[in-house]
C-alpha cells in the first residue's frame, strides 16, 4: 500500500485546466473565422448556409468552454488576474471578431444588394470596436472591484454573439426554408444596434448567476423547465428567441425604469392629515 504522501504539484497542474479551456475558446473562435472563408470557394447557397452554420457552431462550443473556464477556476479555487486577461483576449476574438467577420461575409457572398458593402463594413467595425471596449471596461471594473456581481453593465459579449449566432443557425436550419439571403441584408444593422448596446449603461443579469438562484426560487425554475420543454420541441427556434429576448430586454427594462422614475408623485392627502392631526 503506498503511503499518503501530500503532492502539491498536483493541485498546481490542476490550475492550468482553466486556462486550457480558456484556449479551447479562442481555437473555436479562430476555428470559426478560418471555416468561414470557405465560403468564396462555393457557388451554392445550400453549401454557403452550410459553412456558416460550422462557425456558428464553433462560436456556440466556444461559449460552453466560456462558461466552463470560470466555473472550474472557482471550483480549483485557480482565479487569478492571469486568467482573467486570458479570458477577455479569448472572447475578443470569438465573440467580438468571428460574429462581426461572418456578417460581413454573409452580406459579400448573399447578394445583400439592399445595404452598400461599405455600410456593412462599417456596422461590423462598429460591432467589433464596442466588444473590445465592453470586454476592456469590464476588466476595469473586475480589477478595481466596481462591478456588480449580479448584473452588467452594457450588454456581455457573449450575449451580444449568441444574439447574431442564434440568428444564423436557425435561418441555416436545413428543415427550414428560410431567406437567408434577406437575413444577410438585415443583421449587419442589428450586429451594429447590439455593437452599441455593448458599450451602453444599460444594465443586463448574470445569466449563470440567475440559473444558479433558480433552485431557491419556485417561478425561476418553473421558467427554466419551461424552457427545456420548448427547447426539445424547436430547439433553434426557442435559442433564438431566447438570446434576442435577452438583448432586448435590457433596453425594455431601462425604459421601464425611466418611465417610472419621471411619474409625478402624488401629493400627500391634506385632509386625512388634518383629520389625524384633529
Amino acid at each position: 500500500m503506498l503511503p499518503n504522501v501530500k503532492r502539491p504539484h498536483i493541485r498546481q497542474w490542476y490550475r492550468f485546466i482553466p486556462t486550457g479551456l480558456t484556449l479551447g475558446n479562442s481555437l473555436c473562435g479562430f476555428g470559426a473565422i478560418l471555416n468561414l472563408l470557405h465560403i468564396y470557394a462555393v457557388t451554392t447557397i445550400a453549401e454557403r448556409a452550410e459553412i456558416l452554420g460550422t462557425s456558428a457552431w464553433l462560436i456556440v462550443g466556444a461559449m460552453i468552454f466560456d462558461m466552463l473556464d470560470g466555473w472550474i477556476a472557482r471550483m480549483l479555487n485557480a482565479m487569478s488576474l492571469h486568467g482573467a486577461q486570458m479570458d477577455s483576449l479569448a472572447d475578443m476574438v470569438t465573440f467580438g471578431v468571428a460574429p462581426a467577420v461572418m456578417v460581413a461575409v454573409m452580406a459579400h457572398t448573399l447578394d445583400a444588394r439592399l445595404i452598400d458593402y461599405r455600410w456593412v463594413w462599417a456596422l461590423c467595425a462598429v460591432y467589433m470596436g464596442c466588444a473590445a471596449l465592453r470586454l476592456a471596461l469590464y476588466n476595469v471594473h473586475a480589477i478595481a472591484g466596481t462591478g456588480k456581481p449580479t448584473e452588467f453593465s452594457g450588454l456581455p459579449s457573449p450575449g451580444a454573439a449568441a444574439a447574431v449566432v442564434t440568428l444564423v443557425l436557425f435561418y441555416t436550419d436545413p428543415k427550414l426554408d428560410a431567406d437567408i439571403a434577406m437575413l444577410s441584408q438585415l443583421l449587419p444593422v442589428y450586429a451594429g444596434v447590439i455593437g452599441l448596446l455593448m458599450v451602453s449603461p444599460i444594465e443586463y443579469p448574470h445569466v449563470g448567476r440567475w440559473l444558479g438562484s433558480a433552485r431557491h426560487n419556485k417561478l425561476k425554475m418553473l421558467a427554466v423547465i419551461t424552457l427545456g420543454i420548448l427547447y426539445g420541441w424547436r430547439p433553434r427556434l426557442i435559442t433564438m428567441l431566447a438570446a434576442n429576448a435577452y438583448v432586448l430586454a435590457g433596453p425594455v427594462a431601462h425604459l421601464v425604469r425611466i418611465c417610472l422614475t419621471r411619474l409625478p408623485v402624488p401629493p400627500p392627502d391634506t385632509e386625512c392629515n388634518e383629520a389625524e392631526s384633529h
